[in-house]
């Protein structure tokens, strides 16, 4: 049990070893599921220090951030799992039209088989393990490729499975684009991939040449919309964290504010003083504020920066940046051209947009004309502007008065909707995700209603089906 050589030949004898194998994992009972699940998380809490080490290595993450945004969701994960799997695992009986009279219907979640999960580099271990607990729960063989630009926590994660499962199960495979490349030619029964839209669009497109089923957790601009009731101390407090936390670096971040203009100023100076107030006056010395995961990065946020302002931008915190540590401060902007990079690609850093609205009607308009995106977050007094706005906007899912909670909550559905993601996770719903609902009528009376009603057809038969029609 090592961890897994991305060579071509190596990819393809291991999904053949887990073709020969899903069916016995997905025979699995409760009680085996659980001790595998029990297992993962005795082995995350045992590594909680190496954990800790890669990703510091990887990209200066602070070891209480780790744990918080990485372990946690993790060990939360599993622990929902083993609360509720055995539920989970019974059939679900359900209603029997009565013109299937004599009949009894239920739905046998059933494993989906050989499935592949691709995540990203910005939490690395957190987005790899999480859809793993639920591939686990469901009962699958599982083929795993983290993000090479965290090169530390993916071969951690390598160690750490491949001392748990045998590689006929759960299999790792480290390398580029190029290994991720031959796993997609790979006709694998269900691709659960965390990356960027234009990625997720490589992943569909190649998913559909073997009719695979996906999940696709995506990105985009997530709005957040301050009204001018809102309680302007825990907005900006709350805004700081979810915008800043791993530099910026979150799918479901506050990518831009629209706030109204009567509380503006008031809100950038609470924000500036929650910034010092989590990260110090100099943000590069201290040890809560980690870095840019690679210069490749740094580069592509700067140009949005020197873009903007370019362009008419001000920028009104932070805005320093060091090219050789890939670091980037906190910043605030505004009046930033609705055609910047900045407001047309997400930004994925610590560079904050600010715009300011009159009334909701313009705000709403602005972000129907985008794409829907992967979380919209409201801070509000008010239940009528609230619901305006969650009446009037799609988005995959929604905070009010916070940011970025709902993902730790495993009872609701985390996902986008089109360009920000197909399908959900977390919980119930990430057990779904990698498992066949079947449907199963069984029939017990030596007659069925619908046999009253096969050829040859007589008025009789049709009078039958008439009635069948307009009442059952």
């Amino acid at each position: 049990m090592t961890t897994s050589v991305s060579t071509e030949k190596n990819v393809q004898r291991i999904f053949v070893e887990q073709q020969k194998n899903y069916i016995a994992v997905g025979k699995t009972t409760f009680a085996e599921r659980k001790k595998k699940l029990q297992q993962l998380h005795k082995a995350v809490m045992a590594n909680k220090e190496a954990i800790r080490e890669a990703m510091f290595l990887d990209f200066q993450k602070h070891p209480s951030e780790v744990d918080l945004t990485e372990i946690y969701p993790v060990t939360n994960e599993i622990n929902h799992a083993l609360s509720h799997l055995r539920s989970w695992m019974q059939p679900q009986s359900v209603t029997t039209p009565l013109a299937l009279m004599g009949s009894s219907s239920r739905i046998k979640y059933e494993s989906k088989g050989v499935v592949l999960i691709i995540s990203p580099w910005n939490f690395p271990f957190n987005l790899t393990l999480g859809p793993l607990v639920s591939a686990i729960a469901a009962g699958n063989c599982v083929m795993i490729k983290p993000s090479e630009m965290t090169p530390h926590t993916s071969a951690l994660m390598g160690k750490m499975l491949a001392e748990l499962f045998n590689e006929n199960e759960i299999a790792v495979f480290e390398g580029d684009a190029e290994v991720a490349k031959e796993l997609l030619e790979l006709p694998f029964n269900h691709i659960f991939f965390t990356g960027a839209p234009s990625i997720g669009k490589v992943v569909m497109a190649a998913a559909a040449k073997n009719l695979t089923s996906v999940t696709l957790e995506l990105g985009g601009k997530s709005p957040t919309i301050i009204d001018e009731t809102a309680s302007m101390k825990s907005t900006a407090k709350r805004v700081a964290w979810a915008k800043f936390m791993n530099n910026g670096q979150i799918c479901i971040a506050p990518d831009y504010i629209f706030v109204h203009e009567s509380r503006k100023d008031e809100f950038v100076s609470l924000v500036k003083q929650n910034i010092e107030s989590f990260y110090t006056s100099n943000p590069e010395s201290g040890n809560s504020y980690n870095r840019i995961v690679n210069n490749r990065h740094f580069g592509r946020l700067k140009s949005y920066v020197d873009d903007a302002v370019k362009n008419g931008a001000k920028v009104l915190h932070g805005g320093s940046m060091k090219s050789e540590s890939n670091y980037i401060e906190p910043t605030l902007i505004s009046d930033v051209s609705d055609d910047a990079m900045l407001m047309t690609q997400e930004i994925f850093g610590p560079i904050l947009p600010i715009k300011t609205y009159k009334n909701l009607d313009e705000v709403v308009n602005y972000i129907n004309k985008g794409e829907i995106p992967l979380s919209l977050y409201i801070y509000s007094k008010s239940n009528k502007n609230i619901n305006y706005i969650i009446d009037n906007t799609r988005a995959g899912g929604t905070c009010v008065n916070h940011s970025a909670m709902h993902f730790f909550n495993n009872h609701l559905p985390f996902g986008g909707a089109n360009n920000s993601g197909v399908g959900k996770s977390h919980g119930f719903f990430g057990f779904e995700a990698f498992s066949n609902a079947r449907g199963v009528l069984r029939q017990h009376l030596p007659i069925s209603a619908i046999e009253l009603m096969m050829p040859p057809y007589t008025n009789l038969k049709q009078k039958l089906i008439d009635l069948t029609i307009k009442w059952f």
